[in-house]
């Protein structure tokens, strides 16, 4: 059984190619709404649920936040993969600065993982409104993974970066 999104409830949530804007415990500039610190957000719900999410093929969608859910599980899975030949908390931290870095495709662009997933911006300003959220909880998700991913002394949690090796819903994971 998939474990799904508890952000079921849209009342007042802004959307952008069918995908909730979902509110961030996040200092980085964006625009996702700031949550308070003491809630669970979207971020903490698709790295809790990763390592169970990531062995199914298909994922039954109940709300649009689980879009958003198997986006993150996505990305999560790009991001180990780029960790698992990093030996301390350093280097794995540059190469998620680096991952961070990278252009971020919306639908309708190429290189973007889930195209028939999520609607085509209806404009060019809520392709960029789109693109700044997938950036922002790219760089949100990074910096709370690193903290699963490698042990206080900086050394790799291989009960993480295990994972790496798995596909996520048959999809291919760009190096």
């Amino acid at each position: 059984m998939v474990y799904h999104s508890s952000f079921v409830d849209e009342e007042g949530i802004t959307k952008a190619c069918g995908c909730p804007l979902l509110p961030l415990k996040s200092h980085i500039k964006g625009p996702a709404p700031v949550s308070e610190q003491d809630k669970v957000d979207i971020v903490d719900e698709a790295i809790s649920f990763f390592r169970a999410n990531v062995f199914f093929r298909n994922f039954n969608i109940q709300s649009s936040a689980d879009k958003l859910l198997i986006y993150l599980t996505f990305y999560i899975n790009v991001a180990l993969k780029r960790l698992e030949g990093c030996r301390t908390l350093a280097v794995g931290t540059k190469a998620i600065i680096n991952l961070g870095l990278e252009n971020v495709p919306v639908p309708g662009e190429a290189g973007f993982p889930f195209g028939g997933l999520f609607s085509l911006p209806q404009s060019q300003e809520e392709a960029e409104i789109f693109r700044n959220y997938l950036k922002q909880i790219r760089e949100e998700t990074s910096g709370r993974l690193l903290s699963c991913a490698y042990r206080p002394n900086g050394t790799p949690n291989k009960w993480w970066l295990a994972f790496a090796k798995r596909k996520f819903m048959n999809t291919i994971v760009p190096q």
